[in-house]
């Protein structure tokens, strides 16, 4: 993730409560999709507060991870939430990656591509770091369509206000659909390229497990949450409340849904 979209995802805490936990659903779906060898050296480009890096490091038998992020919050969780000696973090940029060309044998990123400004120089970056023949490979959620969560929220705030349209990442990043995802890898030169959807269901307690973690500043629905006076915050909630899927004991059922691509490093 760039440093221009550092300032979304500023409070480990807050994240883990917003997408975090929806985020360690879906990072064993895409290992398991993903098949990779083990003993590997794996990079983790955005590795946030160590969701992927976790999962591979449980399931993968990985020799090394090192996970890049440019926030220092996340770079100082990550490795607490770990707790791995095969686990180090370094504050670095997507589209710059502070390493030489062909250290790792798999780049991955989760979760990260619909923030990077210049998606095809970040892909290209991970291509450069790995090994021909490596893995690159990522996902990213469905904003624009099956990430209930972030539906429903986004649908009652521009229905009550149009300018939530500028928060939208259903919106504002297009990249989020398989078509634009497979264009991407193949116009980097990466070969069988293939994609996938993850699909899990997020699970609310009741509404204020839903409604909650939209007021904890990180991401993009929850910074719209908060530029909104004390009455808009109170009649989207209201809003939102009574279109959610609820069951008779308060219970809420979503479908959350990622899209997953992979590719070969060509040998350059």
């Amino acid at each position: 993730m760039p440093p221009t979209e550092t300032g979304l995802w500023n409070g480990g805490d807050a994240y883990e409560r917003y997408m975090g936990r929806w985020s360690r659903r879906v990072a064993p779906r895409f290992l398991d999709w993903l098949r990779p060898a083990s003993d590997l050296t794996w990079i983790d480009i955005g590795c946030g507060t160590g969701v992927l890096s976790s999962a591979i490091l449980d399931t993968c038998a990985p020799r090394q991870v090192i996970g890049v992020d440019p926030s220092d919050a996340f770079i100082a969780a990550a490795p607490e939430n770990i707790g791995d000696h095969r686990f180090t973090t370094q504050c670095g940029d997507g589209e710059a990656l502070p390493f030489e060309n062909n250290e790792f044998a798999a780049a991955v990123s989760g979760l990260v591509l619909n923030f990077v400004p210049d998606k095809q120089k970040a892909v290209t970056e991970m291509i450069r770091v790995v090994q021909p023949g490596g893995a690159v490979a990522l996902y990213v959620w469905d904003y624009a369509g099956h990430m209930q969560i972030m539906r429903y929220f986004f649908d009652a705030a521009i229905e009550l206000d149009t300018e939530a349209r500028e928060f939208d990442d259903g919106t504002n990043a297009p990249i989020c659909r398989p078509a634009p995802l497979e264009a991407l890898f193949n116009q980097v030169g990466l070969e069988n390229v293939e994609v996938q959807a993850l699909d899990i269901v997020a699970a609310f307690d009741d509404f204020d497990d839903y409604w909650t973690p939209f007021l904890g500043g990180t991401g993009s629905a929850p910074k719209y949450c908060a530029s909104l006076t004390a009455d808009a915050q109170s009649q989207l909630r209201e809003t939102i409340r009574n279109r959610l899927p609820t069951g008779p004991d308060g219970e809420i059922l979503m479908a959350a849904r990622a899209w997953a691509i992979k590719g070969i490093a060509p040998d350059l």
